[in-house]
């Protein structure tokens, strides 16, 4: 972990304190009592079992504000460890209904990654994600491995023109042709085809244009799975251990008609059954949800996904289902001490000293109380607690003397 810069320290705080969201790069400085799940994930999936070429599910609740996201930046930080690529993608009814599989499968290709260093998520230059980027980081990488190896220009060129025909077993022999008419685009400096292939990929459209490369294939609800398993297993012949991809609800499912909701337990249920396939290998999904009321139904399809999740995951059973992040915690108000204790020393890394320890020590037990008594409400109390205990040391710092819970709501 890199040192705790000011610059840095400030990042956190804006980010906890403002929308109450967990930085891309800076959650590790306040993250506690996740270690044991994480460690579970990691040692019992992500190390073995998935990086060995199984895969596998689980179902992530918690409410919101109640540490989601967080989570899954934690795990997207295990799977890095492991040399997984990653997609964290937002569901929503209106851009990424998980009804509609084809936008799910753009919402993925738009959001992969490779592992990134800490200098690079910190790069004040935003890190770049999505299919385009992911074939263009691999091409220079190999470019740059094979001039180490004193190749000549042409060399170089020939020998990945080489690796891209040697890649075999890619299920959708459309996605193939398009990565290797990608690299070829690449060697030859031509954007204007490398433009019309990603537009493909990206499911942007489908054209004649896309026919004198061999793509013959639409992107629809038809081919959305072959399309992700094809992404995988490229993924995989490239150097990888596989993906991680992890779906985060940014919004209640209540809206949604009988259809819908019946096309999105459907497709739930063949993500949970593609991981048990051979065709899904080195895959770990995880999909966080606010709570499990879309699955009370009384027909056969929300019993049959039921059965599915209804295992709990915990320390000693690593292959239960659902992940209760409430169940993490199991005393709210110690929980909460801890993280405003580690909060308050990244806050001090952005400020300097802000009061005396008697203060800071009271506004955090303080904020804890406040967050407690109001757990019920529509924002989860952890986000709650974060927000609030930055608007408490933003008042210590500028010398105000109270630090009672009315000054800080």
């Amino acid at each position: 972990m890199l040192d705790l810069s000011p610059a840095l320290a400030r990042r956190i705080i804006d980010q906890v304190g403002g929308p109450g969201q967990p930085p891309q790069y800076g959650f590790q400085y306040f993250t506690v009592d996740v270690d044991p799940y994480l460690s579970v994930i990691h040692n019992e999936y992500l190390a073995s079992l998935v990086k060995d070429g199984s895969s596998a599910f689980k179902l992530v609740v918690g409410i919101y504000g109640g540490g989601k996201t967080h989570f899954l930046y934690c795990l997207r930080d295990v799977a890095w460890k492991e040399n997984f690529v990653t997609a964290i993608v937002s569901l929503d009814s209106n851009s990424t209904p998980f009804s509609k599989l084809e936008l799910v499968y753009r919402k993925i290709i738009e959001n992969i990654v490779p592992p990134l260093s800490p200098e690079e998520l910190l790069s004040p230059s935003p890190y770049e994600h999505g299919i385009e980027a992911f074939i263009r980081r691999w091409y220079m990488e190999k470019v740059n491995y094979h001039v180490r190896r004193g190749l000549s220009p042409d060399k170089v060129e020939n020998e990945i023109l080489k690796e891209i025909e040697q890649i075999r077993g890619i299920e959708s022999i459309s996605f193939l042709k398009a990565f290797r008419a990608v690299v070829r685009a690449l060697i030859n400096r031509n954007e204007d085809d490398l433009s019309t292939i990603c537009q493909w990929l990206k499911v942007e459209g489908f054209t004649s244009d896309h026919k004198k490369f061999g793509i013959l294939q639409k992107i629809d609800k038809t081919t959305a799975f072959e399309m992700i398993r094809s992404l995988n297993q490229l993924i995989r012949q490239l150097g990888y251990s596989g993906m991680m991809i992890a779906f985060d609800e940014a919004e209640q499912q209540g809206s949604m008609s009988t259809k819908e909701r019946g096309a999105l337990l459907d497709n739930l249920r063949q993500v949970i059954d593609e991981c048990t396939k051979n065709t899904f290998q080195g895959v770990m999904v995880f999909y966080a949800i606010p709570d499990d009321n879309f699955l009370q139904g009384k027909t056969m399809q929300y019993e049959a996904l039921r059965q599915r999740v209804d295992s709990v995951f915990s320390e000693f059973n690593p292959t239960g289902v659902t992940i209760s992040l409430e169940k993490i915690i199991t005393e709210r108000i110690p929980f909460m001490i801890d993280v405003g204790n580690k909060l308050a020393v990244v806050y001090q890394a952005a400020f300097g000293t802000i009061g005396d320890p008697d203060s800071i020590k009271t506004i955090i037990l303080e904020t804890a109380n406040l967050a407690e008594s109001q757990r019920f409400g529509d924002i989860g109390y952890k986000r709650l607690f974060v927000q609030k205990l930055v608007a408490g040391l933003n008042l210590l710092r500028g010398k105000k003397s109270t630090t009672t819970t009315s000054d800080i709501l």
